[in-house]
């Protein structure tokens, strides 16, 4: 079994994490999709807490604007338009079911939780639910591998190819001129 190919995070990444989402970050293992500028944008987390909850997002959007762009569409009423995508196109079907094995074989080598055993996130493999996983788990694996992810990440405001944070990698910079 191996694990997706990402480094463990650095004090001053976790630094960014926390700051992103206005809390400490936990059971982060890495840094699974970035902005252009550097700064983190997906994180990887445990399956199980530090504290022992189970966690089922593996891949989990910390960006805040990809986040705010996500929460625009489910706010939009896109999830319905994307589960008819899904209930009405056999190969997006497939590519879902593909895309949902795949998340949990990568989740898979950071521990088995059987809490959430055969569970993914974002409502795959049968259902639309959270575009904030979803979205999280096509950045992190790539265009091709989560239909649902890539069409949610193509209707919103927000691309992963244009910096949207403050300043283009002030955040890191600052978080690792802190921790020297």
């Amino acid at each position: 079994m191996t694990t997706p190919p990402f480094p463990t995070p650095t004090a001053a990444e976790l630094a960014v994490v926390s700051a992103q989402l206005g809390r400490t970050a936990r059971g982060v293992v890495g840094i699974a999709a970035r902005c252009v500028c550097g700064n983190p944008t997906v994180v990887a987390t445990t399956p199980r807490l530090p504290d022992g909850s189970p966690f089922p997002t593996f891949y989990y959007l910390t960006h805040p604007a990809a986040t705010a762009a996500m929460s625009t569409l489910e706010a939009t009423q896109v999830m319905p338009e994307l589960a008819a995508l899904l209930a009405d196109d056999e190969q997006v079907a497939a590519a879902y079911l593909k895309a949902h094995r795949s998340y949990l074989r990568d989740r898979s080598g950071f521990g088995e939780v059987d809490e959430i055993s055969g569970i993914s996130a974002g409502g795959m493999p049968t259902r639309v639910k959270c575009l904030h996983a979803l979205a999280g788990h096509a950045l992190a694996a790539g265009p091709g591998v989560n239909p649902i992810g890539d069409a949610a990440l193509e209707r919103s405001s927000w691309s992963p190819d244009r910096c949207r944070c403050d300043e283009p990698g002030a955040a890191l910079r600052d978080a690792e001129a802190s921790s020297a």
